[in-house]
């Protein structure tokens, strides 16, 4: 069994395997379910389910799975037992099995047997489809009626009718038996109905003498026993058959991007051995074994650089274009590719805790899950096929008490039948949840469940931590300033030779720098340094000092430290030969995309706050950076303070985000109304949020909420049209202004209509 310790779903983490007969309280149990037809079918699990004592179920009917929860005491095998005793199949997902070909993300593809079930679907419909065509046109084009047509008509339609159909008269049968009604048994019944009809007409009625014509028409009937509806029973058939099709194979589609993810993965990788590289399947890596990894391969699991130096293509797991160069010590994921030269990697994760195997788990929770909206329409599911069986009943009455006419009171009641489908109410949250999650990982935004979908509304303010997410997090050298006849790529090699001896984060920033401009750096000899006031040494001949070792300034370079501490920036003062020769400025540099994601969360109407550790004069120069008002920075802020300073913008009346990356950043993640973790932060940072955004870039964030909204809206968009077409559909149906066929056809597009629009999620930017 596979089974989770139950979390709230901001925590959720994925467990291991176990065997079927040992359950505890609290874990997680997922099913396949097979069968379902419709929501209402979803909605009968999941009712069935939760009835057992102690037992929280989640149907899914566009990914046909149940996640449940189960107590102690209750096995796999009680819950399948319960499933299968109501006509549906249940069984447990096949483990991921261990292989070095594409055999090795088959429990991300779509199993053999639903191909195999899509297949005889579209054989099952082609056939119908041949068949009921000249039934349709024969009865809809009275020039076409030659003598005894009705005859042929009869031939074509009744292996649609009878072998078609057989899905939905079984699926009917089986409710049957169990007391219960679905829309196979609307379907079911009102093609028998039709078909039934046409029999009584043709045999004991008028219909069948030779030279009968008949009319097509979109309104009911009233021609009594010369009528035949094999027409409305034939092309019902497959025009449900076919809406059927195109529902299955547009889920399909909807999950693609979910095995695109798991296939991302490398299938073998080269690991030294003694030396030596052997290649063996990934599933066979441990952490800490040392793998190679040439230009081109994917690199097989998340590590650290041993060796070589080399640009890494993440594009189909962030979301980012440009290549990122790597170097010894450096961090790289699995699934990425290796874009330049030659890297040793030695592993730090291997399996189900690698990113990729965690962005897969966490996207398909997400897909399973159901949004509140969501939960409406199931209630309504559920009740809505008995209701409709009453209305059609109702309807067959009053046309028949009105009117006396058993044909035209038939046809309204047909009708009702087969138009009011509850199965757009069943696609229109999780198909729009399947694309829109899936989108949004291969953008490198992971989204944590549906109902972080309702939290994207109501949101007004984003708390954004300064540090790792505004900023790099990394010290960098920001500007030199030389004193007066003094060459300033002189000053960059002997200040940088001398703090390139030195740890503090400060110097090595400096190092960097003078690095990067300067060009190689020279040795340093009798290197000291002098706690709490800097460093000094001799380079090139010279008594070089830097930090807080000169009394006097010249007046250039005073003004130059008071510019860069105004900046927030860390001044310090560098020069040889006992005279100040420069000043070199040290910050937390700003990102270059920071400026832009904040104008961009401002034009989605939301408010930016700055919040950070550090102190005001910093915090306030980052905020004047990057657009955000004076009036909205928390500074000097202890990570323990966090979460207050988001409650109290809560107590204020305000819906929070927040954004972070770090460890002091997780309890504030949770504690807000929308959490946003960096990925590039740490793992309780991204275990608190509710997104997660695989890429350091605070413009992901602003995707983020935009994909997040706009998946909401297109939820809501589904539900006011499957709602709004059954309740215009219904009364129409009623007062015999369809016909059944017409009816059927706009059923099964309607569902269509819904998985369709949700596919333009795709194309999100």
């Amino acid at each position: 069994m596979t089974s989770t310790t139950a979390k709230p779903a901001t925590g959720t983490k994925a467990g291991t395997p176990e065997t079927a007969t040992t359950t505890a309280g609290t874990d997680r149990v997922e099913l396949l379910i097979g069968g379902m037809t419709c929501a209402s079918c979803a909605a009968r699990v999941e009712k069935k389910l939760n009835r057992m004592e102690g037992v929280s179920a989640t149907v899914n009917y566009a990914t046909e799975k149940a996640k449940v929860t189960v107590p102690d005491g209750i096995r796999v095998a009680d819950l399948i037992a319960t499933v299968e005793k109501m006509g549906y199949t249940a069984e447990e997902p096949e483990p991921p099995r261990p292989a070095p070909e594409s055999e090795s993300s088959a429990s991300s593809a779509p199993p053999p047997e639903r191909d195999a079930e899509l297949g005889a679907l579209r054989h099952r419909l082609l056939v119908s489809v041949l068949l009921a065509a000249p039934v349709v046109l024969l009865a809809m084009i009275p020039a076409l009626q030659f003598d005894n047509w009705q005859w042929l008509s009869l031939t074509l339609a009744a292996p649609v009718v009878v072998w078609g159909g057989a899905p939905f008269h079984r699926a009917a049968w089986t409710n049957l038996r169990h007391g219960a009604a679905t829309m196979d048994t609307l379907v079911s019944v009102g093609t028998l109905a039709a078909f039934g009809w046409s029999l009584w007409a043709l045999f004991l009625g008028d219909a069948g003498l030779a030279g009968m014509h008949d009319e097509f028409r979109l309104t009911a009937r009233m021609d009594g026993a010369s009528t035949i509806y094999l027409e409305v029973a034939a092309g019902v058939v497959a025009l449900i058959l076919l809406g059927r099709y195109l529902e299955a194979r547009s889920k399909r589609r909807a999950g693609a991007a979910l095995r695109a993810l798991m296939e991302l993965g490398a299938k073998d990788v080269a690991v030294l051995r003694g030396g030596r590289e052997v290649r063996v399947p990934v599933s066979s890596l441990a952490v800490g074994d040392r793998f190679v990894v040439r230009p081109g391969e994917k690199i097989a699991t998340d590590g650290t650089v041993a060796e070589g130096v080399s640009a890494v293509d993440a594009s189909m797991l962030t979301g980012e274009s440009v290549p990122v160069d790597v170097g010894p010590g450096d961090r790289v994921t699995g699934a990425t590719v290796n874009a330049g030269g030659r890297l040793v990697v030695e592993a730090t994760r291997v399996g189900g805790d690698t990113q990729l195997a965690r962005m897969a788990k966490l996207v398909e929770d997400a897909q399973n899950g159901k949004a509140e909206v969501q939960r409406l329409a199931d209630r309504v599911s559920a009740v809505f096929v008995p209701v409709v069986i009453l209305i059609a009943l109702g309807t067959f009455g009053v046309w028949l008490g009105v009117t006396g006419d058993t044909a035209a009171a038939f046809t309204a009641a047909v009708a009702v039948l087969i138009i009011a489908c509850p199965c757009a109410l069943g696609l229109a949250t999780p198909t729009a949840l399947m694309v829109g999650t899936g989108r949004g990982a291969q953008l490198g935004i992971l989204i944590k469940g549906p109902e972080v979908l309702e939290s994207t509304r109501r949101v007004d303010t984003v708390v954004l931590d300064k540090t790792g997410t505004v900023t790099t997090g990394r010290m960098s050298l920001q500007a030199v300033y030389s004193a007066d006849g003094e060459d300033e790529k002189e000053l960059l090699r002997l200040a940088g030779a001398l703090e390139h001896a030195s740890e503090h984060p400060v110097a090595r920033a400096i190092a960097a720098g003078a690095e990067e401009r300067a060009g190689t750096l020279p040795t340093v000899e009798h290197f000291e340094n002098v706690p709490g006031r800097g460093v000094r040494g001799r380079v090139d001949g010279r008594e070089v000092a830097v930090g807080r070792l000169y009394d006097e300034l010249p007046e250039e370079l005073a003004r130059a430290t008071r510019e860069a501490e105004r900046q927030g920036r860390t001044a310090v003062v560098a020069g040889w030969d006992g005279r100040a020769r420069g000043v070199l400025a040290v910050a937390d540099a700003v990102k270059g995309t920071s400026a832009e994601a904040i104008g961009e969360l401002r034009r989605l109407g939301l408010t930016p706050v700055l919040l950070t550790g550090d102190n005001r004069t910093v915090a306030e120069a980052v905020a004047e950076a990057v657009g955000i008002d004076a009036g909205n920075v928390y500074a000097e802020v202890l990570p323990e303070d966090k979460v207050d300073v988001v409650r109290r913008l809560q107590r204020e009346g305000r819906a929070v985000a927040m954004v972070g990356d770090g460890v002091n950043d997780a309890a504030a993640l949770a504690t807000a109304d929308l959490g946003l973790a960096m990925g590039t932060g740490t793992d309780a940072a991204i275990e608190a949020g509710d997104l997660t955004l695989v890429r350091g870039d605070l413009r992901v964030a602003v995707d983020a909420i935009r994909l997040s909204r706009r998946t909401l809206a297109t939820i809501k968009g589904n539900l006011v049209w499957a709602f709004g077409y059954n309740v215009a559909a219904l009364p129409l149906a009623a007062a015999g202004l369809l016909n059944p066929m017409i009816a059927g056809a706009a059923m099964a597009f309607s569902s269509v209509f819904v998985v369709t629009n949700s596919l333009r999620l795709r194309t999100f930017r």
